[in-house]
């Protein structure tokens, strides 16, 4: 018998306030593609760190190719031949994209003629990344493609994955599965995690299940459906969100776009070109797309962080908006929860009283003769917390000491509690679980049965399948023409995702 690859035992990780990892056993074959499940918070992100360095265990031992270890850091971690692509992603913004991978490198031999090989394993991936351009220019999924491509020039012996597919289209997600099997056929086990069940049963030949610190579970993917996996994650049955049907167009429009044609923000921006779109009352727009093609230009237009040009060219409930900035169009009932939760979203080292005060003062009226009313912020923050079960100690918590997700659930319901009259969420359930994706999925539903018109940014086409009324696509800064969820196919938005024109692809299905 082969001796795994990496075997955990007894591993114990405590934070104040919190036992992270509770006696934790993980066991990772030779050749193996291995998920790791759970909620946010059930304490995923300690394991893995622990295995790449980042953290050290207070209890437990780690076997590394049958032989006990004790891992000092990150750069030991990958000279034993372990390689992480984290879900935050850890690169220094002022770099090129060549500069951050070559960091992650620790060789000096394994730099030469980087450029090159950058650019030939980001294509045979599937993962396009320009070696050549600044980090700060990009999106956090092409940001991500960077994390994927760094490990993979390691040729590593364990490469674990934090979310690898919330960046690409349906047929790219599986071309990198192809690429996957082949690197775990060719000797490079992978711990994969993800919240897509469907994917994780499509690739992974076993699973560990985590729930609040401990193994609950270890069980065949392929032997369980998604729903069943979800259960055991949850400790619950998990409910489908209500199917819902296109309403009628009765409602009456709260958001209008108009010819939207903005320069690129910087050299390796996206223009965007001659957007126009309609929202009613009551109704969920999907916007698709791969990283990258103007999404982050859209939102910053939509939300005012980037002036629309005329004012007449964004129009929320029948007033002109597109020369107002965030303030101003919040007092018209718009609300806003952008793709990059850390920074944007939130400012980590505050609270989250303090973080609800930021977007919620105007409309939560959380300001009394001048001065933040204390009181009525922390309630608010207290009721977001209770109704999206936000996992954390209260409402004086940094923002930063939350899981990602459990910030995700924060945000978005501090939104949606300010009951808009327009919602333009971007990216809302990225890196977050089944459990918590439906409770995020349900009050973005309830808004728009309210009677708030809804705008749904997402590079998850099960997301948008399951959420939207009509489906745009967004592809090199332009929109396509919005389709009925019932005439849209996975196919057809996953090509013009890949940047296929309606047309083209209409006449290659016809001839064919």
């Amino acid at each position: 018998m082969t001796a795994p690859l990496l075997q955990l035992r007894g591993i114990v990780k405590q934070f104040p306030g919190c036992l992270a990892n509770d006696h934790v056993d993980l066991t990772i074959g030779q050749h193996q593609i291995h998920a790791l499940l759970g909620e946010n918070g059930a304490g995923k992100s300690t394991l893995v760190k622990i295995i790449y360095g980042v953290m050290k265990p207070d209890e437990g031992e780690i076997i590394w190719q049958g032989q006990p270890v004790v891992i000092q850091n990150p750069a030991h971690a990958r000279r034993l031949g372990i390689g992480m692509v984290f879900q935050h992603l850890s690169l220094f913004e002022a770099l090129t994209v060549a500069d951050n991978i070559a960091l992650g490198l620790n060789d000096a031999k394994d730099r030469i003629g980087l450029r090159e090989r950058i650019i030939d394993v980001s294509k045979s991936y599937g993962l396009p990344v320009d070696p050549d351009r600044t980090v700060h220019d990009l999106s956090v999924g092409e940001r991500q493609r960077i994390e994927i491509v760094r490990c993979l020039l390691q040729n590593p012996k364990l490469l674990i994955m934090d979310e690898p597919t919330s960046v690409l289209t349906p047929q790219e997600a599986e071309t990198l599965f192809v690429t996957l099997r082949r690197l775990a056929s060719e000797g490079c086990s992978i711990l994969y995690i993800s919240h897509k069940l469907e994917e994780v049963r499509a690739l992974c030949e076993e699973s560990t299940i985590m729930r609040l610190g401990k193994v609950v579970a270890h069980v065949k993917p392929k032997e369980k459906t998604a729903r069943e996996l979800a259960g055991i994650m949850i400790s619950a049955e998990l409910k489908p969100v209500a199917d819902r049907r296109p309403p009628p167009e009765t409602g009456k429009v709260r958001l209008s776009v108009d010819k939207l044609t903005l320069r690129a923000p910087s050299e390796f921006g996206t223009a965007l070109k001659d957007i126009s779109f309609q929202v009613r009352g009551g109704e969920v727009l999907g916007i698709a797309g791969i990283a990258g093609n103007g999404q982050g230009e859209l939102m910053d237009a939509l939300s005012g962080e980037m002036p629309a040009g005329r004012p007449e060219t964004i129009t929320l409930d029948d007033v002109a908006a597109g020369h107002m900035g965030p303030y101003q169009r919040r007092k018209l009932g718009g609300c806003f929860v952008p793709e990059e939760r850390n920074g944007h979203g939130a400012v980590t080292t505050m609270s989250l009283a303090e973080n609800a005060f930021l977007s919620a003062h105007l409309r939560g009226a959380l300001v009394k003769l001048g001065l933040i009313d204390r009181n009525k912020t922390q309630d608010f923050a207290e009721k977001v917390i209770a109704r999206f079960d936000v996992r954390t100690t209260g409402s004086k918590a940094m923002a930063k000491s939350l899981s990602g997700g459990n910030l995700q659930k924060f945000l978005v319901g501090r939104e949606v509690m300010l009951e808009p009259s327009v919602l333009v969420v971007s990216q809302p359930t990225w890196g977050v679980d089944a459990g918590a994706a439906a409770a995020i999925h349900e009050a973005v539903l309830a808004l728009a049965a309210s009677g708030a018109a809804v705008v749904v940014i997402s590079q998850d086409l099960d997301e948008i399948f399951s959420l939207a009324d009509r489906i745009a696509v967004i592809a090199a800064g332009h929109l396509s023409e919005p389709v009925k969820v019932g005439e849209a196919s996975l196919e057809k938005i996953g090509l013009l995702m890949g940047g296929v024109k309606a047309e083209q692809h209409h006449g290659e299905t016809s001839h064919a």
